[in-house]
Order: structure tokens, then sequence, then C-alpha cells
């Protein structure tokens, strides 16, 4: 260690100072020295300044959106669902299922709308959208969708013009939608084809029900009383939210035409639903969001010696089967089934062979000829202009039982939803409401049975009494829920008084018909007294069963033949005395036999519609058989999603 003078000369100074010190004398002891030291201190505070600092933070919030309420891409567009229409040929999809079709006859398979054109509620023409893929490209082209790639398919903001089209697995179905297909490749447009299990495609959480489509192909059953509510009214979109209710699968929502709908289901007027149906039917064609394409075809074929024969959309050609008359002068017709009845009980069977079995053999009380309602047995339809129903107001409050807006029969309580002046409102629990109630008087002409006995009032109560008993072996009681009460008599007449807010509007067809009260069975005991749970294995009911209608059955040869001889106590008497179903599964064996002269008339469903029916039509060509071909109920068309998921 190096160390200065200066260093050295401290250490001397303080060595002699300390000698100094130790040669002091001592303090006296028990007094303290008292040494004050005065320090001066800085206090240094730290003060913290808090800046306050304003940070912007964008918080993004997720919100989620309910499936199938984002307009689709594509289908929102207006333009490429009326261009869709106009690319199909329907003739030519008309064609690959039915070859055999004349052009004349395929004008009667088209639709322009939900209603098939011979209904009463039809009023058209409406838009058609004939197949002019010119118009429907020029069109696409104006509102931007164009094949800029040039890979044939069109294209706009980054959308191509492609679509996912669904349906069944069903041949039938394969092959008209590969023409269409086809038709709108040729306009640009493609689609991606799902041919998927019915039972997927039809299931209660799957397909159609959850609205698991974009284009979306099946058939719908016109009939009578064409309803459609729940198909097109805006409140009956199935979502999520609602748990799925309702079958607008279109998610279509037109407030003039979803007003119609429900007006025209809740009008008993004819004239008024008319009005009503034609609003509905004029924006949904305008609208394009379901593309009507063709009814199905069915084909009956009949002897040339068969006469007074009616073939109709909507009703069994058996209907006028007291009516036929064979032009030689015999007496026993003969009709080809491809399979029986599983029974004559028709309350538990309604197969179309068992009605037809039973149109001639227990008798009819109306008809549906035409898509319209004819009395047969019935004594007229009870309407309320034949003064036969009224249809008053009536005071309602909570604890009454109405008839609900979904159809049922419920004790009016806070909550319950019902229809007051055609709107569908919530009960408040507490006020009084007016509500529609329906009295309808419906009468049976005098007849007698084929026994010999005239048929009674007791006849109508026991059909009453058994078609209402759930221990029948029945599904569906809705119309017998719907009754406050009934009034039997005098003669064969029922008065039915409705719950309030029961408006069906096919109120004038009579639910009530006849068994025979009186009949005695095989084991001694009276009919009217055995319980509804034993009638399906009565063999006097569920299979030689008492006639009112033009022939009666007398022999049953399972899975052969089924014999009917004419009801003596018919009237007026039928000219045919004796009629023979026999059961010919295989078509065209039971072509065979029509062209043979062994059966003088081949039902619908047993021709069918293959290639059998060209036979039948080249037979018919040369004047062998008479054939019509019908434009069924049965309709095909392609819904459109107008929402995406």
């Amino acid at each position: 260690m190096h160390y200065t003078k200066k260093w050295l000369t401290l250490v001397g100074v303080l060595t002699v100072l300390a000698f100094v010190l130790a040669a002091c004398p001592a303090q006296p002891a028990g007094q303290t020295q008292i040494v004050e030291v005065t320090r001066e201190v800085e206090k240094i505070v730290e003060k913290e300044v808090q800046v306050e600092v304003t940070k912007e933070v964008e918080k993004i919030v997720e919100v989620a959106v309910e499936d199938y309420t984002t307009p689709h891409p594509i289908l929102s567009d207006i333009v490429v669902r009326q261009a869709i229409a106009q690319c199909i040929n329907r003739d030519e999809l008309i064609a690959s299922v039915y070859p055999y079709v004349a052009d004349d006859v395929k004008a009667t398979l088209r639709m322009d709308t939900f209603i098939p054109k011979s209904h009463w509620a039809y009023s058209g023409p409406y838009t058609d959208y004939a197949y002019d893929p010119a118009a429907a490209s020029a069109a696409l082209e104006a509102a931007g969708w164009v094949d800029a790639d040039g890979d044939g398919v069109r294209e706009k903001d980054g959308n191509s013009l492609s679509l996912k089209f669904t349906t069944t697995t069903a041949q039938f179905r394969q092959t008209w939608a590969a023409v269409a297909e086809q038709n709108l490749k040729d306009c640009g447009i493609q689609i991606i084809r799902l041919h998927t299990p019915a039972s997927w495609w039809f299931g209660d959480t799957t397909g159609l029900a959850r609205r698991d489509f974009e284009l979306g192909a099946f058939a719908w059953v016109g009939q009578t009383n064409p309803s459609g509510r729940t198909l097109y009214a805006c409140n009956q979109i199935p979502l999520p939210s609602n748990n799925w209710e309702g079958q607008n699968g279109m998610g279509w929502c037109n407030e003039e035409a979803s007003q119609a709908i429900v007006a025209a289901n809740n009008t008993l007027d004819r004239a008024e639903r008319i009005a009503a149906y034609d609003i509905v039917q004029k924006h949904f064609s305008a609208d394009m969001v379901s593309l009507p394409l063709f009814q199905r075809a069915e084909a009956e074929a009949w002897s040339t010696n068969l006469l007074n024969f009616r073939a109709d959309p909507t009703e069994y050609s058996s209907a006028n089967a007291a009516e036929w008359e064979l032009a030689d002068g015999g007496d026993t017709m003969v009709i080809g089934f491809s399979q029986e009845p599983a029974s004559m009980f028709s309350l538990l069977e309604s197969a179309a062979v068992q009605r037809q079995v039973a149109q001639m053999s227990q008798g009819i009380l109306t008809t549906q000829y035409s898509y319209d309602y004819q009395p047969v047995m019935q004594d007229g339809l009870s309407t309320l202009e034949a003064g036969l129903a009224t249809n008053e107001m009536v005071e309602v409050k909570a604890g009454d039982m109405v008839y609900n807006v979904d159809g049922e029969p419920e004790t009016l309580a806070a909550g319950t939803k019902i229809i007051v002046d055609g709107e569908t409102i919530e009960y408040d629990g507490s006020s009084a409401v007016m509500l529609p109630q329906l009295i309808v008087t419906y009468k049976i002409k005098p007849f007698t049975w084929s026994d010999g006995t005239a048929a009674s009032v007791g006849d109508m109560e026991l059909s009453h009494k058994t078609d209402c008993d759930k221990t029948s072996g029945a599904t569906e009681f809705i119309t017998c829920e719907a009754m406050q009460g009934v009034e039997f008599g005098p003669d064969l007449q029922a008065v039915v008084t409705y719950l309030p807010g029961y408006q069906s509007p096919t109120y004038f067809i009579s639910p009530i018909g006849v068994y025979p009260s009186h009949q005695v069975l095989s084991d001694g005991r009276n009919l009217a007294d055995v319980p509804a749970v034993e009638w399906a294995t009565l063999p006097e009911i569920a299979e030689k069963p008492l006639s009112a209608g033009p022939f009666m059955i007398t022999n049953w040869v399972k899975g052969e033949r089924i014999e009917m001889e004419v009801n003596p106590y018919y009237e007026p008497a039928p000219k045919v005395q004796k009629v023979i179903v026999v059961i010919i599964p295989d078509t065209n064996q039971a072509v065979a036999q029509l062209l043979a002269g062994d059966v003088d008339y081949l039902e619908r469903a047993t021709l069918g519609g293959g290639d059998a029916v060209q036979t039948v039509i080249d037979a018919a060509a040369e004047g062998k058989v008479n054939v019509e071909i019908i434009p069924s109920p049965t309709w095909e068309h392609i819904d459109m999603n107008l929402y995406t998921k």
C-alpha cells in the first residue's frame, strides 16, 4: 500500500492527541456527563405523484346470432330464386319420371302455386315462371352474377352461385333431380346433390325439421281443405328459440300473405276463404320461395266393357260403385288390388285398399270429388248457409273449457293462447272474452241395413260412443275432444255443440257415423253392449260387417280374394250384382289379366306409375282398354331456405 506524506502527518497528530486525553483526571463518580449533540437533519420527503392515464381499449363483445336468422348470401336474392325457377324445365322433369305422359297432359301436372289448379281455392293463373334460361341468365348478369373465371359457375361478391340440394334417396327423385341439375348448370348455377335417407330428411330432430338445407325437395299432399297456416305464416318459422315449431322451413315472412293465410283458416265463409287464399298465392308465386314442380301422375285402367267409371284425383273410383254397369249385361265385376286390407274396422285401418272396399261394402257419408265435398248418406252438408249450423259469439272466462290456438281443448287460464277476432292473444287470467261457438245439426238419410233392419238414432249414438272411446285402439280423438256436448234425435240426427274457439273449416262434415246397434253377434251378445276395446277382434266388425252400402262382404279368402254381393236393401239398386276383389301383387301380371279380360279394373296403386302404364296406354290406343292419367294430389316441389345457419 502507498502512503502519502499527508496521510502520515495525520496519523502522528492523532497519536499525540490520544496521549493527552489519557493524562486528564477522571470525572467524579455519579456525575453524569451530559453531552448534548446537536444534529441538523435534512428531512427528505419523497412525494409520489400519480399521473392518471386514460387508455382507450376497444372491447369486442360477441353476441350469439340465432341459427337461421342471417340472410342467405345467395338465396336471399330474389333474382337468383326467380332464375332457378326459370332455368328448370319442368316438362323435362315430368318426362324423366313419366315417359308415357303426353305433352298435353304435362300441362295438367304443372303447378304455379301450392294449390292444384282444379281446387276450389285456386283463383289463378299466377306467375308461372316458364322455362326460359336465356331470360334467367340475362337477369343474373344484370344483378352482378357473372362467370368471371370461366369455370361455368357464376360469382358475385366472392360468392359462387353454388347451392346444396337435399332430398331423399328414392330413385324417382334421383331421376328428376339429375335433370334439374343439368338445367341449372346450363344457367351457370351449380347444385351439389345430397340424397339422404328418408329417416334423416323427415326425422323429428334432423333434416327438414331443423331447416338443414339450402334447396330442399320433397312432396306435399294437397287436400280438400288447403289449410297452410303452419306452412306459410310468419309465426310458423321454426327456430331454436321457439323449439323448432312450425313448418315454414323457407323462413318466408310476407306480412300480407301471413295475415291472409291466418284469415283463411279462421273463417267458415267459403267466399272469404277463396279471397284470402288468392292473396297468399299471389305473394307465394311472386316471391318465389318454393318452386312447385309437378303433381305426380297416377293411372287407372279399366275394361271397355265397364260403364259409368269415374276417375278423380281426390276420390276413389269405388265411390260410385253403385252406378257401375257392364255393357255386355254381365252381373259380376272383378277388381285387381295389389294387397288386401288388414281389417274392415275403419276406425283403426285407413289404407287405400280398405277404404275402397269399405265404400262398397259399408257405405259413404260424403265424397270428395275434385277437391270438394258432396253428401251421400249424410242428408246435406251441415253448413251455415243451409241453416244447419250457427256460429254465435259467447262469453268465456277463466276456468271455462275452450279450444286454444294449437287446436287443443284447454281450461282457460292466464297464459292460454286463443284466437280472438282473427288475432292470437294470450289470456290475462281474469277478464271475460268473446269466442265463436259452433252448434251443428248433422242428419243422415233413412236407410236399411243389409240384414233388413232400419237404421235408428241408436246407431249414431253407438258410433259416437265407440269412436270416442280411448280403449278402442284409435289414436286420434281431436274432434271428439272438441265437442262440448251432443244431443241425439229425433230420427237420424245429432246436434253437436263444440267448444268455444273451435272453428274447423270442415265443420259441415258429420263426425258421427253409424254402427248397427241392433246386431246380435255369434256369441249371443248385442254389439251395443260390447266394450270398444274388443271391437277390433270381432269377425262381425273386422271381416264381415253389416252393410249400409251397395254391396256386402260374403266371403274373404285371405291373401286371394274378397267376394261381395249386392245389398238387397240399397236404393237405387245397383246394376252389378257381384264384385270380386282379387289380390295380384305383381303389376305386370295384373296388367296381363286386364288385357285378357279376366279383370275389369285396376286401381291406381295396383297399376302404379312404372313401365306397365305404357303397356296399358298402348292397349288403349288399340281400343282394348280405357286408361286415364290423373294428376295426383301429391306434388313435388323445391323449397328455398332464405336464411343460413
